[in-house]
């Protein structure tokens, strides 16, 4: 068979066409030069890209694309890199030329009111509808999920500024004052703390008066579990990642995005440096060589207290060979409360969670095996070593171990952070610790343990509040933020909250969890809701989602239907 042989020349493929400029956004001189004396000499690594990001965009209160480009070229990343991590996080504000390649300029102010459900409670949305015409056209008003400010409800954050109890009155004053800042104070700073004996034990550690084994084997006799929420038994924790090769590193959550929760906050404006020297002995006990702290981007005032302790710390270090210490921002994710989506936002990435195995105490931060811990558990390593295991072990009701510090909010007369007995019940909580519930409102229902605990009536009030004691009831009290409803409020609205919630959250990254949480909200904004659809959805997100995010969302839809049948009648 003759074979014909067409030349190359003549299919016009061997021709190469001269490009007029390289593919892709060129960058912009100007830009670069602008990027460039905002970073200032900070290093220019993968890993601190978020960081970069919060710069430019704290800068000039928007990303434009010039300044994408620019900063991808400063780091010698792709534009897609840079792109698709600016535009995961809530608090980074992107923004494309028009047709005529102008750039909008930024809102002067941006005003977050928090929508999470105990502000909803407290009268959140009327705020929402009313604050626009009161502030006029140049201040953004945006509603945010929860900002963890719960418990002074309705909150709201004027750029950076809390502001508690939030009216359009208080927020129109904090609109006018701008950008002055009011920063917690903490209630023990560096010097007090020194001289009440803090530092002592890490001291005693260093200096080998105290055995390191023993303050493991303490940790392990207290029962101490993982305050965040996942309940992992602290001690062995310490020994798992104990026993992976070194280097090892170390992650602390204070992330604290799910609605109800502000227990962390609350303590680490106290005191922080009891936080520290927790941290610092368990790197001390585990030998940790570099220790990364993820704080959630709402608590600004918070970043700015642990920035001066950490200062104080690295030039007046009360034990020698500190470990390198790293403050990382988040970005408006809850996501990244996850452990492993924490550490690939730690890393410079989208907060998608990882799948596993291998876990994060093998393979963790920048593939090192990895201490991953919540502020809140950090927090009583002191005092259990100092009191004894037996002390914390001792606490408790109900047959339950350990102390908790539930954040409860809504319709109680004392809403804050209450440290109880574990194994308490709501009724008793509320009754001992909340001063009871306010004026004309009768108990109803409560959320165990925030957003994704599930919703319970108050005739369920009888159970003991702890890791373990829930789950048979299709709840869990995770973080234990303790939510209070009321005669006044339904369940079923308390569940559209959330799941609106879940579904803004979601990351994205699968399908059960991304289109689940999408199509559960629609089915429970009905009028009458489709029950058989509703329990296929929930059995997929349960048993595919990647993370505890499309596993647990199904849970307050799942009470409302089972626990508070009239609502749906």
């Amino acid at each position: 068979m003759n074979q014909v042989v067409i030349p190359l020349e003549a299919t016009g493929l061997g021709r190469q066409r001269k490009r007029r400029q390289p593919k892709g956004r060129q960058v912009d001189a100007a830009a670069l030069a602008e990027v460039r004396a905002v970073l200032g000499d900070m290093p220019r690594r993968r890993d601190l890209l978020i960081e970069h990001l919060h710069c430019i965009n704290d800068r000039y209160g928007q990303l434009a694309m010039p300044h994408l480009v620019a900063l991808a070229s400063e780091l010698r990343l792709s534009m897609t890199e840079v792109y698709e991590v600016a535009t995961f996080y809530h608090h980074f504000d992107v923004v494309r030329e028009d047709a005529d390649g102008n750039i909008a300029a930024p809102p002067a102010l941006t005003v977050r009111v928090c929508e999470g459900i105990a502000c909803e409670l407290a009268g959140a949305k009327a705020l929402i509808d009313k604050l626009p015409a009161v502030l006029g056209t140049d201040v953004r008003v945006v509603a945010a999920p929860c900002i963890g400010r719960c418990e002074k409800a309705p909150a709201a954050l004027v750029g950076q500024n809390p502001v508690d109890c939030a009216s359009t009155s208080a927020i129109a004053s904090a609109v006018q004052a701008g950008a002055v800042r009011h920063e917690p104070e903490p209630f023990i700073d560096y010097d007090a703390y020194r001289a009440n004996g803090g530092y002592g034990l890490l001291k005693s550690l260093t200096d080998g008066s105290l055995d390191p084994a023993a303050v493991l084997c303490t940790m392990e006799d207290s029962g101490l579990r993982g305050l965040g929420g996942a309940g992992f038994p602290t001690g062995r924790k310490w020994r798992i990642v104990q026993n992976e090769p070194a280097p090892r590193l170390m992650a602390v959550n204070i992330d604290e995005g799910e609605p109800g929760t502000f227990k962390d906050r609350v303590y680490l404006e106290r005191d922080p440096h009891r936080f520290l020297e927790g941290m610092l002995i368990a790197a001390s006990v585990v030998n940790v060589s570099a220790i990364y702290i993820y704080l959630r981007d709402e608590y600004a005032g918070c970043r700015a207290l642990l920035t001066e302790a950490l200062r104080r710390l690295r030039e007046d270090p009360p034990v020698p060979g500190l470990p390198a210490i790293e403050l990382r921002r988040g970005a408006g994710a809850y996501i990244c409360g996850e452990e492993s989506a924490m550490i690939e936002s730690i890393e410079g990435k989208r907060g998608m969670p990882r799948l596993r195995p291998p876990y994060v105490a093998q393979v963790g931060l920048f593939g090192r095996p990895t201490l991953e811990h919540n502020f809140e558990t950090l927090y009583w390593v002191r005092d259990i070593i100092e009191k004894g295991a037996e002390w914390f072990a001792s606490q408790g009701r109900n047959g339950r171990k350990g102390l908790r510090s539930f954040s409860v909010s809504g319709r109680v007369k004392r809403p804050g952070v209450h440290l109880a007995p574990a194994g308490i019940t709501v009724q008793a909580l509320i009754d001992e610790y909340c001063g009871g519930m306010l004026d004309g409102h009768a108990f109803y229902a409560y959320l165990p343990g925030g957003a994704s605990g599930g919703i319970l009536p108050a005739s369920m009030g009888s159970i003991p509040l702890d890791f373990d004691t829930l789950q048979p009831y299709g709840c869990f009290i995770g973080s234990a933020a303790v939510v209070i409803l009321s005669d006044q409020d339904s369940a079923t609205q308390a569940a559209r909250n959330l799941m609106h919630f879940f579904k803004h959250e979601s990351c994205g990254q699968c399908t059960p969890c991304r289109s689940g949480t999408a199509k559960a909200l629609d089915l429970i904004r009905q009028p009458k809701w489709d029950l058989g659809a509703l329990e296929d959805l929930s059995a997929v997100m349960r048993d595919a989602s990647i993370c505890g995010l499309g596993q647990a969302a199904p849970n307050p839809v799942d009470c409302v239907i089972k626990y508070f049948p009239h609502e749906l009648a």
